[in-house]
């Protein structure tokens, strides 16, 4: 993961993700002088879908980052026109022929990416625009506080493709209720932000030019709040209620996910997406 220091003493709020250097990265990492981190996802030509190398570099930055307690809080953008896609079709269909072993690996990579951002011991915030999809939903569900921009459009869409939203299921029950997960996850169907706010996917939706004044004002107030005592509350929320996810229940995810992947319907989801063709399950 490569970290990109800003320039020492700079305070406004982060560049906005269009203006962020290019970079083969597939996570970028940025720094204010106040300990706030910006990570980028930065795979824009795929509007930010996620693969392994993106999940390894999550996963190492995040860990890294919650071990350092400079940092006062996380910013989770999407490089380009997009959030974040979902996963990277490509990667699914190598996932979905690799032994038993390599796949249950593929699929707690993305486990544990959402165990570690649901449980990162400072506040953590998301800006969406663009597109939503899947894990990118998931990231949401595992943040404090999701704001987002009136054209942005959001989908649980595993089941159109023959998967599982397993990795990301405890998640979105506990953000959005089973209601709205059963609903949304079951159906695949897309939504927009003011649907996004009223299930509580989102905080807040934000106009576009607003967006960002909207995120420092929150921020600025998030400084306010002593580091150890927001870390003790967030750790107790979580704790108290049930709401991490032990060794076990993120085994017994990952196995899910990566077996449904490996059906004869996961393959041929996953076939008919790249093929632009209807998959053999639809009627009508």
């Amino acid at each position: 993961m490569t970290r990109r220091p800003l320039a020492s003493g700079l305070s406004p709020a982060p560049p906005r993700p269009m203006l962020l250097p290019m970079s083969e990265e597939p996570v970028l990492v940025t720094r204010d002088a106040r300990g706030i981190v910006t990570v980028t996802l930065n795979r824009p030509g795929l509007g930010n879908a996620y693969n392994g190398a993106l999940l390894e570099a999550l996963i190492g930055g995040l860990q890294s980052l919650a071990a350092d307690p400079s940092v006062r809080a996380l910013v989770i953008r999407g490089a380009g026109r997009h959030f974040q896609a979902g996963a990277d079709i490509n990667w699914l269909a190598e996932a979905a022929a690799l032994p038993p072993e390599a796949a249950y690996e593929a699929s707690m990579g993305t486990v544990r990416a959402m165990q570690l951002l649901n449980e990162f011991p400072r506040p953590t915030f998301a800006v969406v625009q663009g597109a939503c999809f899947g894990g990118g939903v998931g990231v949401l569900c595992c943040v404090d506080v999701a704001l987002a921009t009136p054209a942005a459009q959001f989908g649980i869409t595993e089941v159109r493709v023959g998967v599982s939203p397993s990795p990301i299921s405890t998640h979105m029950v506990h953000a959005l209720g089973l209601r709205q997960t059963r609903r949304y996850a079951l159906t695949g169907e897309r939504f927009d932000a003011t649907e996004a706010l009223r299930i509580g996917l989102v905080h807040e939706v934000c106009a576009a030019d607003e967006i960002e004044a909207r995120l420092e004002h929150i921020l600025s107030e998030t400084l306010r709040s002593a580091p150890a005592a927001v870390a003790a509350t967030k750790d107790s929320f979580l704790g108290a209620n049930g709401l991490k996810l032990s060794a076990r229940e993120m085994a017994l995810l990952a196995h899910e996910s990566w077996t449904v992947r490996a059906t004869a319907e996961g393959r041929e989801g996953i076939a008919a997406f790249r093929e632009k063709r209807p998959p053999s399950w639809m009627t009508g």
